[in-house]
């Protein structure tokens, strides 16, 4: 299995070049050469595997360059009870109006993004051993793939995390999450700005290609693959829990803000997983649903980027969406560079000519939730079900029950526990949202971090000065 970018520009790549690596050379994205196609025979010999077995059987689709033998080991180190609190991993739970929640959000962090970050740091640490090298990891974060990431690569051997992060845009409880890491390899930078802005300059050191290799950058954030391929394994973990039948159908509902989630349910879908819909739900920063709505790719400057109650999703640029064009586009990187050439002169793209295929070919459907809705799905969630869900959850089963049909099991992704945003849980249901006992002290911990103005400069200098020589 090898690696290309979707503008074009990079030769083909083994996984572990393209791990370390983040950003392609050319501005773009890796993506494999191909995607595996799996039968419905190997879909139902799957039902009897843990979740470590089946990412160990889906990640090796992935990843050829790593001994089987090693990989399991990864994976199993990943996904234990250890680090998720039961063996069960990811439990699928009943919600109401046909629909069902996948529990994502039972690792150390409470969020989604530890499904991919716990593997992530074990991949990283192997490579790095293997290859006797080390690697500094610049990311952003609009709230839970920061301490996701720090949390699963704190103390790693070989790896520094330098984690960009919008000053005061974040829930006290993921800043806490966050600052309160004391590990020396950790960096946190609280950036005057908003989400969108730290990720314009992390690609824009990424793409600096003497400053990152003299530096030796990767990444974390879902532009790096490894990231996607490891989310892909939960799309098949709640379909494997959620049918009985092969070839059944479910959809899937994502709440979305950078793409990377239900990027990763595309990429299930198109290796042959039965998936009716993919219900891409967005806050007020609505520029996906917009997109799926009319074909016009149309992001907002930071100044009109809604500061929301559900905060990791205020984003109005999303990285990974490149990948889906590239797709969209037949895999035509000459197609991909002249709309990202479109988008950097006029502020838009229009694919408009693709709009029937969205929903036809790729399953595709968009809603929008507001501050409003959140609220009012928060209570009567858990006034009917007795269960407590976050804000952005709360935007996916808002816009999921449009699409809920019978006889179509509505998978809603969790996409973290209602403690990490407690004010707005307390606005819903008169109550702040409960804690779990080994974090209640989380803040009156001392915190570290640097506040920075939204510059480039001031990055490349602050990671000059502290990454490891």
């Amino acid at each position: 299995m090898k690696y290309l970018s979707t503008r074009g520009g990079m030769a083909p790549q083994p996984f572990s070049d393209i791990l370390l690596e983040g950003l392609a050379p050319d501005g773009g994205l890796a993506l494999p050469e191909s995607l595996p196609a799996i039968s419905a025979d190997t879909l139902e010999a799957w039902r009897k595997l843990n979740y470590a077995e089946l990412a160990t059987e889906i990640l090796a689709l992935f990843i050829d360059d790593i001994p089987r033998a090693d990989l399991a080991r990864l994976t199993h180190a990943a996904y234990s009870a250890d680090v998720f609190g039961s063996e069960q991993i990811v439990p699928l739970k009943p919600l109401n109006k046909g629909m069902s929640l996948l529990g994502l959000s039972e690792g150390p962090t409470l969020a989604f993004k530890d499904m991919a970050m716990q593997f992530l740091g074990q991949v990283f640490e192997y490579v790095l051993d293997k290859r006797q090298a080390t690697l500094n990891i610049l990311g952003a974060t609009s709230g839970d793939t920061g301490s996701a990431a720090e949390h699963a690569l704190r103390g790693k051997r070989g790896v520094s995390v330098f984690m960009l992060s919008p000053h005061g845009r974040m829930s006290d409880f993921q800043r806490a999450q966050m600052y309160s890491l004391q590990d020396p390899n950790i960096h946190n930078i609280a950036l005057k700005g908003v989400f969108d802005e730290c990720q314009d300059i992390v690609k824009a050191l990424a793409g600096d290609l003497d400053f990152k290799a003299k530096h030796s950058l990767g990444a974390v954030n879902s532009i790096n693959w490894a990231r996607i391929a490891a989310q892909v394994v939960y799309y098949f973990w709640g379909w494997l829990r959620a049918t009985t039948a092969s070839g059944q159908q479910v959809s899937f509902a994502v709440p979305s803000g950078n793409f990377g989630n239900i990027l990763a349910g595309h990429i299930a879908r198109r290796m042959g997983l039965p998936v009716r819909r993919l219900v891409l739900a967005t806050n007020e920063n609505n520029v996906l649903e917009e997109f799926f709505r009319t074909g016009i790719y149309r992001p907002r400057p930071a100044s009109e980027t809604h500061a929301t109650t559900s905060p990791s999703m205020d984003i109005s640029r999303a990285s990974n969406f490149e990948r889906f064009v590239f797709d969209l586009l037949g895999g035509d990187a000459d197609k991909v560079r002249a709309c990202w050439n479109e988008l950097a002169v006029s502020g838009q793209f229009d694919l408009s000519d693709k709009l029937p295929e969205f929903e036809t070919r790729y399953g595709f459907v968009a809603g929008v939730s507001t501050h409003a809705d959140r609220l009012n799905t928060i209570r009567s969630v858990q006034q009917e079900t007795g269960v407590l869900i976050d804000p952005h959850t709360a935007d996916g089963v808002k816009v999921a029950a449009n699409y809920v049909e019978p006889g179509i099991p509505m998978i809603v992704l969790e996409t973290a526990l209602p403690a990490k945003f407690s004010e707005t849980i307390e606005a819903a249901t008169g109550k702040p949202a409960p804690v779990p006992a080994h974090l209640q002290n989380l803040a009156s911990l001392p915190q570290r971090v640097v506040v920075l103005d939204c510059q480039v400069e001031l990055v490349r200098d602050y990671i000059s000065r502290h990454a490891p020589a």
